[in-house]
């Protein structure tokens, strides 16, 4: 059974006929576009007209997906960086104090 469901950002559905899940990212009115990420993280637009046409469902978020996973892994490996670089200074600044003493 088809249902015609307004896209709605932040909303998950899945495409019954493909069976693929994704989140609806932006909807522009004016345009008549609407932005979606997949799970693998592939982003496409497409016409609201094409929305029309899929046999959609409405589902809940899928276990395991938090949009902000990528941004924390990001922020721990800039963070890391940062400690690798406070340590170097400071391994600088030894040096610099052995050589005064010299």
């Amino acid at each position: 059974m088809s249902r015609d469901y307004e896209p709605v950002a932040g909303q998950w559905y899945e495409n019954i006929e493909e069976e693929e899940q994704f989140r609806v990212l932006t909807v522009d009115e004016d345009s008549e576009l609407v932005e979606i990420e997949y799970l693998d993280g592939d982003i496409e637009e497409m016409d609201i007209e094409t929305w029309h046409e899929m046999d959609l469902e409405r589902i809940q978020q899928p276990e395991g997906w938090s949009e902000s996973d990528d941004e924390d892994d990001d922020e721990d490996w800039d963070d890391e960086d940062d400690e690798d670089e406070d340590d170097d200074l400071d391994e600088d600044e030894d040096d610099e104090d052995e050589r005064d003493q010299d």
